[in-house]
C-alpha cells in the first residue's frame, strides 16, 4: 500500500484529506477460487480486496474515507448464478455491508438476470445504488439518479460529497431481452453533465463520477460506450472511478490516447482510477482540499494509486460470510453431465482449431433446428457463430478454458460458455457474412514479413473473434483490417477473408443463410452492424448453457455441424512470424501448433507464455 504523500500529510492541518477507495468489475469473484478449474486462484477475489480496503483505511490516518463500487458486481462467475436462484441474503450485498461501502454504481452486466432479479438483490443494498443515465419507463427503478453523502473526518470537518454513476447506453441493446420497452438509456455524457450541475446546485463540495466506462475515444460525441476521456472534461466532476474494459489506471494499456497521463492516473488533469477486474486491484485516489477565501472547498493536491490484491491475505471475516455460498457452488458445479474423449481448451483459439468452440457451435445449431422446421427458413443452410469467452487478455494468463479428457461436470459447461446468453437466429446474405468475418478478423494484427507483431491486437476484445461454423475460409493477415473496433469501414480496399466457401463452393453475395448465435451479438454487442441489421428469426427464450448441457447429455440429437471441417485457417505468409501470448497451460498442447513450427520464448512480465509462430 502506498502511504499518503508527505506533501499531503504536512498540509492536513490546513485542509481536509479525502481518500476514495474503489472496486470495479468484481463479477461475483468473491473468493480467490476458480470454480471452472475447481482450484484456488490467489490473484483474484474480494476476500483479498477486503484486506486491502481495511489497510487503506487504517493508513489514511484520520482522513475522510469513502468506498465505492463501480458496477458489474453481480454476474460473471458460477457463484453469481447460484446466488440469484436462492432466497435469502445475497453474498455480494453482505460483503458491501460488512465493508461499509458508501455507494454502488451499476454496470451493464448487473442487468444480465433481468429487472425483477436486480430489484430483489438491490433491496438488500446497505448503501445508495446509483445509475444516472438509465430510467425505468414508469420511473420506478430500484436505483437512484445520484446521491449526496455528508461525511466527516476525524476532526469533525464535514463535507457534502455528490455521487453520480453512468454506464454504456448500449446496455439496453445488449440486454434487450430483459430491458426492451422497460428501460430508457440516455447518453452518458449528457446525463453526467446534468447530474453534476444538479449536485453542485445542491451544495456539494466534491463530486465523484462512478463511470462504468473505459478510455477509448477522446472526442465527445453522443452514444459513446467508453466515455471517460470526454467525461473528465466536464466542469464540476472532481474525480472519476472508471471500469468496464478491465484495464488498469494508473497503468499501461491506454496507448496513443490524448490527454491521458497513464503514470499518474490523470485524464484532462482529473484524477481517475480503473481497478482491473475480479478483485485484482483496489483503486485509491487521495485528494487534499482547502477552502478558498470565498469559503468554497477546492482540490489543491491529488494522487492516484492501485493496490494489487494478490499481495494481500484473505479477509477471514469475509471468507466466513461467503463460506455457505462457496461450498454450495462447488457442490453444484461438480454435478456430472457427460464425458469427453478429447481435451477442450481455448489456448489457441485465434490460430488453431478450438474443439470447445466447435462443441458450442454444434449445440447452438441443434437447439435451433427444431424451431426452423415448417418455416420459410427450413431449407436455408444453417451456420453457427461462436467466439472465445476465456482468451487471456485483460483477465490475465489464467483466463482460459481447459476441460481435460474424462468426465464433464457442470463447471465445465460454464467454462465453455461463461455468460448467461440466450440463443438467437438471423438470416443473412453472403455479403453480410463476408463483412461479419472481416470484422471478426480485425481482432488480429496485420503481419509484415520484416516485423514480428503479436498475433492478437490487445486494443480489441477477444470475444469479438467470431468463428462461423458451417463455412470454410482463410484469414490473410498481410492486409490491414477492413473495419475498426466500432464497426466503421476503415479501409475499403482491405480484404482479409479469402476463399469463403459453403459445401465446397464459393459463397455468393446474394446467397442466404440462417445463423445461430447469441443475443449479445444480435443486439449490437461488439459493434457488428451487419449482424444487427440482419433479419431476426423469432425464437422462444432459451439459455445457451442449458442448450449445451442438453446437447452433452444427449437430450438433443447430434448435429451435422459436429462433422463439419473447422472453419478458418491463417493464410501462409512466407518468411512471416508472429507472437502468440497464451496461458501456461498451453504448453501441454503444443503439438496442436505443429503447422506453425512453434518456438517457445518464455513467459512475459504478466505471466503469459510467448510462442513464436511461423506463418
Amino acid at each position: 500500500m502506498t502511504a499518503i504523500s508527505p506533501r499531503m500529510k504536512d498540509a492536513q492541518d490546513a485542509g481536509v484529506h479525502i481518500r476514495i477507495l474503489a472496486t470495479t468489475d468484481l463479477h461475483m469473484t468473491l473468493t480467490g477460487f476458480d470454480y471452472y478449474a475447481d482450484k484456488p486462484d490467489p490473484s483474484i477475489g474480494m476476500t483479498r480486496t477486503a484486506t486491502a480496503i481495511r489497510n487503506a483505511r487504517r493508513q489514511a490516518e484520520g482522513a475522510l474515507t469513502l468506498l465505492f463500487d463501480n458496477g458489474d458486481s453481480l454476474q460473471g462467475t458460477p457463484i453469481g448464478d447460484w446466488a440469484v436462484e436462492r432466497d435469502g441474503p445475497h453474498p455480494m450485498m453482505q460483503a458491501f455491508q460488512a465493508l461499509e461501502y458508501d455507494a454502488i454504481g451499476l454496470g451493464n452486466h448487473d442487468f444480465g438476470f433481468g429487472l425483477d432479479v436486480l430489484e430483489r438483490v438491490l433491496d438488500q443494498a446497505p448503501c445508495p445504488v446509483i445509475c444516472s443515465n438509465l430510467t425505468h419507463v414508469d420511473d420506478q427503478q430500484p436505483w437512484l439518479r445520484s446521491a449526496v453523502l455528508t461525511r466527516s473526518n476525524a476532526r469533525g470537518t464535514a463535507l457534502r460529497i455528490g455521487v453520480l454513476s453512468v454506464l454504456p447506453p448500449q446496455t439496453t441493446m445488449w440486454e434487450a431481452h430483459h430491458l426492451k420497452d422497460k428501460v430508457i438509456a440516455e447518453d452518458a455524457l449528457t446525463a453526467a453533465r446534468r447530474t453534476a450541475e444538479t449536485l453542485r446546485a445542491q451544495g456539494c463540495d466534491l463530486v465523484v463520477a462512478l463511470a462504468h466506462s473505459g478510455l477509448e475515444q477522446s472526442a465527445s460525441q453522443p452514444g459513446l460506450e467508453n466515455a471517460v476521456i470526454p467525461l473528465a472534461e466536464i466542469e464540476g466532476i472532481d474525480a472519476i472511478v472508471a471500469g468496464h474494459t478491465h484495464l488498469t489506471l494508473p497503468g499501461a494499456g491506454h496507448h496513443g490516447l490524448d490527454n491521458v497521463d497513464t503514470e499518474n492516473g490523470l485524464v484532462h488533469g482529473t484524477p481517475v482510477v480503473m481497478a482491473g477486474s475480479a478483485g485484482s486491484y483496489l483503486g485509491v485516489i487521495d485528494l487534499h482540499m482547502t477552502k478558498t477565501p470565498e469559503g468554497r472547498w477546492q482540490i489543491t493536491d491529488h494522487r492516484c494509486n492501485l493496490v494489487a490484491t494478490a499481495d494481500e491475505v484473505e479477509d477471514t471475516n469475509l471468507s466466513e460470510i461467503f463460506k455457505p455460498a462457496h461450498l454450495a457452488t462447488r457442490k453444484m458445479m461438480a454435478e456430472p453431465v457427460s464425458q469427453t474423449k478429447q481435451s477442450l481448451h481455448s489456448y489457441f483459439s485465434f490460430c488453431a482449431p478450438d474443439r470447445g468452440l466447435a462443441l458450442v457451435a454444434a449445440a447452438q445449431a441443434a437447439g435451433l433446428r427444431p424451431f426452423l422446421h415448417g418455416t420459410a427458413f427450413a431449407d436455408l443452410p444453417l451456420l453457427s457463430a461462436v467466439s472465445p469467452y476465456k482468451f487471456g487478455g485483460r483477465a490475465g494468463p489464467r483466463n482460459y478454458t481447459d476441460v481435460p479428457v474424462g468426465e464433464i461436470c457442470l463447471r465445465h459447461v460454464a467454462d465453455l460458455h461463461v455468460f448467461s446468453n440466450e440463443l438467437r437466429a438471423v438470416e443473412i446474405t453472403g455479403a453480410q457474412l463476408r463483412d461479419w468475418l472481416e470484422m471478426s478478423a480485425g481482432v488480429l494484427n496485420q503481419i509484415q514479413p520484416d516485423a514480428e507483431a503479436e498475433l492478437v491486437d490487445s486494443r480489441r476484445a477477444g470475444h469479438n473473434f467470431d468463428v462461423v461454423f458451417g463455412v470454410t475460409y482463410q484469414i490473410d493477415l498481410s492486409n490491414p483490417a477492413r473495419f475498426d473496433s466500432t464497426g466503421t469501414l476503415s479501409d475499403p480496399a482491405a480484404r482479409r477473408i479469402r476463399n469463403l466457401c459453403f459445401d465446397g463452393q464459393a459463397v455468393g453475395d446474394d446467397q442466404r443463410f440462417v445463423v445461430a448465435l447469441n443475443n449479445y451479438r444480435t443486439s449490437g454487442g461488439g459493434h457488428f452492424p451487419f449482424v444487427a441489421q440482419a433479419e431476426t428469426i423469432p425464437l422462444p427464450s432459451k439459455d445457451i448453457r442449458e442448450i449445451l448441457r442438453d446437447y452433452l447429455s444427449d437430450r438433443l440429437p447430434a448435429d451435422p455441424l459436429d462433422q463439419a471441417p473447422y472453419p478458418f485457417s491463417l493464410t501462409p505468409l512466407n518468411g512471416a512470424h508472429t507472437i502468440l501470448r497464451t496461458g501456461g497451460g498451453a504448453l501441454k498442447y503444443l503439438p496442436e501448433l505443429s503447422r506453425y513450427s512453434p518456438e517457445l520464448l518464455g513467459p512475459d512480465a504478466e505471466g503469459f507464455e510467448r510462442i513464436r509462430l511461423s506463418l
